[in-house]
């Protein structure tokens, strides 16, 4: 009998309750309870609007544990930052202190989740954003352990190519809270970043056999396919707020799946097939698809 690996992907979403998050924590228990869940990806802005103030921010309670009290969501969460955790004290989001308040909280900046047949690649993405160091607007960051900026994209790109080549695991899944592939609001902004000042680093996920880039940002949910690659590129940004009509153009024999409301998505994955599905604030699944291993393969 195959090893199965069953898990919800959700992100964009603390806002104490309001824009249907908890409609969506409720319908998240039940798919959660369905499918058997083992753990919940959280790709960050898990506090709006500006992070948490600190370990003793109540936003930790009335956007979390408040908020996500289904049964079959008393698993751990494997989150990643926002742009906008950063606006607020980033360190609190990654202290321990909030796991001794909530055992299920798992938050660092970039790392890896060996899954049995599954790698996880949980990568720290704001920090490549230049605007968020040229021009913040009114906004104030919490840049406390990115600096110097270079030498930690830098790092984090040496690590996780080094990491990438290492694995071995049937299938390989980038974890970042921006887009790489967008059609919606922010557009293509990660692409563009990944590379290191410093070293000729590239992150080309097709060149280490990643078989999906999952991100939020954009708050949608989007399913994109690439004509030179066998990735797919898909978009949980649905947590709470969602966008109305702001989708760009985009190839529509890549664009599987735009949805400009509020949502999440789930995984059902064994060694050769990986099932996925998109929902929308009521449980309805607007896209469901099976990807096999064996077909990947071959592309």
């Amino acid at each position: 009998m195959d090893r199965s690996l069953s898990f919800l992907v959700i992100g964009d979403w603390g806002r104490q309750g309001l824009y249907n998050q908890t409609e969506i924590a409720l319908q998240m228990g039940k798919i959660g309870e369905k499918l058997d869940i083992d753990f919940i990806i959280s790709i960050g802005d898990n506090f709006y609007e500006n992070g948490l103030t600190g370990i003793d921010d109540p936003a930790f309670n009335e956007s979390f544990i408040d908020i996500y009290k289904a049964k079959s969501l008393q698993k751990l969460w494997y989150n990643v930052l926002g742009n906008h955790d950063y606006r607020g004290d980033a360190e609190a989001q990654l202290s321990p202190i909030l796991r001794k308040k909530d055992s299920r909280w798992i938050c660092l900046r970039s790392y890896i989740l060996n899954a049995e047949f599954v790698d996880f690649f949980f990568v720290d993405t704001t920090p490549f954003v230049d605007k968020y160091f040229i021009n913040p607007e009114s906004h104030t960051y919490d840049w406390r352990g990115i600096l110097p900026r270079y030498e930690y994209l830098s790092r984090t790109l040496e690590d996780l190519d080094s990491a990438l080549k290492d694995s071995k695991a049937y299938w390989k899944i980038i974890i970042g809270h921006h887009t790489i592939k967008s059609a919606g609001h922010h557009g293509t902004i990660f692409c563009k970043l990944v590379i290191a000042p410093t070293t000729n680093v590239r992150m080309y996920p097709q060149a280490h056999n990643i078989d999906f880039y999952v991100n939020g940002h954009d708050h949608c949910l989007k399913h994109i396919t690439s004509s030179n690659s066998k990735i797919q590129f898909l978009t949980s940004g649905g947590g709470s707020k969602a966008w109305r009509e702001d989708i760009n153009w985009w190839n529509p024999d890549e664009l599987k799946l735009y949805y400009d409301g509020q949502g999440f998505m789930s995984f059902q994955m064994t060694q050769n097939t990986a099932d996925m599905a998109f929902y929308d604030a009521f449980g309805n699944i607007l896209q469901k698809w099976s990807v096999s291993k064996e077909d990947i393969a071959t592309m």
